[in-house]
């Protein structure tokens, strides 16, 4: 218990059987965070991707930025910033890929827009 300064999922909870386990996980991440800590999420976006989000076999839950905000927040955790489009669903694209590109992407939030199917959200622990 509140052990842990930071927790990072990277497109995890969408291959969790269903929004239960995922609430479960979330729990979990909030049961060991210290007070101040940050859960870091990036997370295919199902508002973004509809038909794409399924292309892989092993995504079960569906889920939305504003769906993570949500069970955040009913687990009292303060949102601290939410990219709703923050990178590309996949590297399976015909977008560059060195590192050049990704540091210009980064750079350039308003290009997120166009690009971005994937949430980041960081929240914190009260």
């Amino acid at each position: 218990n509140n052990s842990v300064d930071i927790v990072f999922m990277s497109t995890f909870l969408e291959h969790l059987l269903n929004k239960q386990h995922a609430f479960d996980t979330l729990s979990e991440a909030n049961r060991i965070l210290q007070v101040g800590g940050k859960l870091l999420i990036l997370q295919p976006n199902i508002r973004f991707l509809a038909n794409n989000y399924w292309d892989f076999f092993d995504h079960h839950t569906p889920l939305s930025d504003r769906s993570l905000v949500e069970v955040l927040e009913s687990l009292d955790m303060k949102i601290v910033k939410c990219y709703p489009r923050f990178l590309p669903y996949t590297t399976k694209s015909q977008l560059p890929k060195g590192t050049i590109f990704i540091k210009l992407y980064l750079h350039m939030p308003w290009i997120w827009f166009l690009f971005g199917k994937q949430a980041f959200i960081v929240a914190e622990k009260r």
